[in-house]
């Protein structure tokens, strides 16, 4: 094709005229055309490495896959069958993005007298859309019962939820109570988002409280209050006033309501009130009773959580963990005791691997989300804000937790395949995390991600021309010597090859083909 095309299209004259301008091509240009490509190879590369920060992926390798790969046919493999496996052998799917289930945070704060006072001294949203969106969610499913049949008051409470305004919520608030002086959920809303003290929240939900207890004692003559509505309503008020009494420090009071609760309403397990007592019972150091508790909810059928994998670590660590010494462990071996408890950390971080960084502080706290992911940042966020001041109140708990928590990732098989004690561990955990922490917080990936192809690459290329950039700035004679050598090298071989078909071939076959 070369030489067909090489008289037609005059490619010797291209080449002998492409010598002769790269001959009289000054240092300068080249300073100016290496500069230039590190230049732009650089903000590509500040630009890559923003969007990978921030989504976790490569914009460009993005890009190919969604646009560039089916324009060339490209079809993605839908078989993953063999890749994932249980600790036994048996095939276990991946979990998708849909199977990375959103759970309502048992501990989560009061926005009116927690979240808001955080926005006042930083200026910063502690809860993103999407957290407070399903709070919303939350908050019409329980409290407003069949929208069949909605009482005015209702009605206005069920738009007042999805207000985006803080202050919107607030009056369609008082806006139901105006219409019925007896709207529990107003009163709810209120000691969630407008009181600005734990005592005033308090005020607000013992209010709504006896609300919903002369209801429930009409209701059983009337049928308009329905019983669904009253179980949601009263479980929530009565959760959320144990926490005040937590917070406002009557912590025996606090426990009592909490027992209390989970024995009137045992089916309502997937609340987790479970977790709510054992942060209390801690704050008691009643260790035997946060034991009694872990015996009952840390069972193999029930599903896991930061708060119980940790808490059962931390009783376990607790025991000996005033006497370990790593040194004098390395010497002697670890005792049985010792070995409980480090086998009971390595279970917790690889149930969640985000945790320790948050309890040995090598991590910023930031205010829990109303909303957690299990196994995910999110969750450790909110088990360590509670959390961490139990650890530092049992001596050297933290200092075993430093000394053998990293020893997990060495059991666990990797490129995690398969767990050990639990599931592989979820591949959506990140892009939930993003979705429920704010943005000024830098999310906990595991595992940790590989540099994409083309942040290397065009940190090779940045790298190499501002390097050339330098040199022919400094050296511009002798830069310029290997610049035309190197051009003159690469289009040598065209005209040789041109010559050497013309050689092989007779005249006549050329001429024959040039005519055609």
């Amino acid at each position: 094709m070369i030489y067909v095309l090489w008289s037609p299209l005059k490619l010797q004259e291209t080449l002998t005229s492409a010598s002769v301008f790269l001959n009289t091509l000054t240092p300068k240009f080249y300073v100016a055309l290496t500069g230039t490509s590190s230049l732009i190879s650089g903000l590509i590369l500040i630009f890559e490495w923003w969007y990978f920060r921030k989504y976790g992926t490569s914009f460009i390798e993005q890009v190919s896959v969604s646009h560039l790969r089916p324009l060339l046919g490209g079809v993605e493999s839908s078989s993953t069958t063999g890749l994932f496996s249980s600790v036994n052998g048996e095939a276990e799917p991946r979990p998708s993005v849909s199977e990375c289930k959103v759970w309502r945070n048992p501990l989560n704060l009061f926005r009116g007298a927690e979240y808001n006072r955080y926005t006042w001294v930083t200026g910063k949203e502690p809860l993103t859309y999407y957290d407070m969106n399903l709070s919303a969610q939350d908050h019409q499913t329980f409290f407003t019962g069949d929208t069949q049949q909605l009482k005015p008051e209702d009605a206005v409470m069920q738009k007042a939820w999805r207000e985006r305004n803080p202050q919107a919520r607030i009056r369609a608030a008082y806006q139901a109570i105006e219409m019925n002086h007896e709207c529990a959920a107003a009163y709810v809303l209120l000691a969630e988002e407008e009181a600005t003290t734990i005592t005033e929240a308090e005020r607000l939900f013992k209010k709504a409280l006896s609300i919903v207890l002369f209801l429930h004692t009409r209701s059983q003559h009337e049928a308009w209050f329905s019983f669904y509505q009253y179980i949601n309503l009263l479980v929530y008020i009565k959760r959320r006033l144990a926490m005040c009494a937590r917070k406002l420090g009557r912590i025996k009071e606090a426990v009592k309501m909490m027992r209390d609760l989970m024995k009137e309403f045992p089916l309502l397990g997937m609340l987790n009130i479970h977790e709510n007592l054992l942060e209390a019972l801690l704050e008691l150091q009643a260790y035997a009773d946060v034991q009694a508790v872990l015996a009952k909810y840390d069972d193999i059928s029930l599903p896991k959580s930061a708060t119980i994998c940790y808490t059962s670590a931390l009783l376990k660590a607790r025991a000996v963990s005033d006497k370990f010494s790593p040194e004098a462990a390395s010497r002697r071996g670890l005792s049985t005791a010792e070995m409980n408890a480090v086998e009971a950390i390595h279970r917790a971080v690889e149930f969640n691997p985000h945790v320790p960084k948050y309890l040995l502080e090598m991590k910023s706290l930031i205010l829990p989300p109303e909303h957690i992911l299990k196994r995910g940042d999110s969750e450790a966020v909110a088990y360590a804000f509670f959390h961490l001041q139990h650890w530092k109140r049992a001596e050297g708990a933290l200092n075993l937790l430093h000394c053998t928590w990293e020893g997990t990732f060495r059991i666990i098989p990797y490129p995690l395949e398969k767990g050990h004690l639990f599931y592989p561990y979820p591949g959506c955990t990140e892009t939930a995390d993003r979705e429920l922490l704010p943005s000024f917080h830098e999310v906990s990936v595991y595992p940790k991600k590989e540099l994409p192809f083309f942040i290397l690459f065009t940190a090779g290329l940045c790298s190499f021309t501002a390097i050339l950039a330098m040199l022919t700035h400094q050296f511009p004679e002798l830069m310029g010597v290997f610049a035309k050598a190197f051009f003159s090298t690469l289009f040598a071989p065209l005209g040789f090859f041109a010559d050497k078909m013309e050689s092989f071939m007779p005249s006549s076959f050329w001429h024959q083909l040039t005519r055609i």
